[in-house]
């Protein structure tokens, strides 16, 4: 495990757990054991879980490429996202001169059936999100394929946690993390989809991701769920932080990083590229208390 510095009088050894990529239907709590077979588990270790590898395994995915748009999915796509965020939002949420780029060339034919999803499957003001609305994503996966949020995170992380108890005798906290964005003030935290951590208010939708951006607060991943045990939320937010920095960004952090890195269109990833790149969805974190 490599060490992990903490401004407070904690430090962390980390350990991000290469696997194969986690195709629909595999046994990823069979890959998430044997993984863990090759470090020193112990009690009180952390393991984090991402959940868009859980989504993907479970099959719960989407091909927007049978989805038929309607108006208001073809008005977001041209004018919401191309003017309104490529233009105004964008540029108060201070994004960078690529991520405008890309906003201001937002595909219309994929992203009208994108934002058709959205508007059906979470909401209509979700849809005015500039990504991953309400937890829908689309980075890692191949073709038009899109995850879905999970609806049981913390059934989810328990059932890992049991396995893990069951399999390996070890009583760890499971935490199952996202990366989108929870936002930080002082004592308050808030992020823009669902999450099952009571000290994380989940509201506004795409208001709060402006405004917080526009704000610049500070900003982490997203806990959905922490069994097995507690975490002061402060701790589980510098955790999450930490697991994230470890296990990186996969194929890139959005669709457009991810089709560059192959070379290759939007809609034509194929699973064989994406399993060609090393992927990490599981990190162990172990708290030493610095004396």
């Amino acid at each position: 495990m490599e060490h992990a510095p903490s401004k407070k009088r904690s430090r962390y050894l980390v350990r991000a757990l290469k696997t194969p990529y986690w195709r629909p239907g595999c046994n990823y709590i069979g890959l998430i054991i044997r993984s863990l077979r090759k470090v020193n588990l112990k009690d009180d270790d952390i393991v984090i879980v991402s959940e868009k590898a859980i989504a993907v395994a479970e099959g719960n995915i989407v091909d927007e490429s049978k989805i038929r748009p309607g108006l208001l999915a073809r008005f977001l796509a041209r004018i919401w996202m191309r003017i309104i965020w490529g233009y105004f939002l964008g540029v108060m949420c201070r994004m960078s001169r690529r991520t405008l780029y890309n906003l201001r060339n937002y595909p219309l034919e994929l992203g009208a059936r994108h934002k058709q999803l959205v508007i059906r499957t979470v909401s209509p003001l979700q849809a005015l999100s500039f990504g991953s609305e309400g937890g829908i994503d689309a980075t890692n996966l191949p073709y038009a394929y899109v995850s879905l949020p999970l609806k049981n995170p913390v059934e989810k992380a328990e059932k890992i946690r049991k396995a893990i108890e069951k399999s390996l005798g070890k009583r760890v906290i499971v935490m199952v993390l996202d990366s989108d964005r929870c936002y930080s003030w002082k004592s308050f935290h808030i992020c823009p989809r669902s999450t099952f951590v009571k000290e994380i208010a989940s509201k506004g939708g795409f208001m709060t991701y402006v405004l917080c951006n526009f704000l610049r607060l500070k900003a982490s991943p997203t806990p959905l769920a922490i069994v097995g045990g507690k975490l002061d939320i402060g701790e589980a937010l510098r955790i999450a932080c930490i697991a994230e920095k470890y296990r990186g960004h996969g194929a890139g952090r959005d669709v457009w990083e991810m089709a560059r890195r192959f070379g290759t269109e939007l809609d034509k990833v194929t699973w064989k590229m994406l399993e060609s790149i090393p992927h990490r969805p599981i990190v162990v974190i172990r708290k030493i208390t610095v004396r």
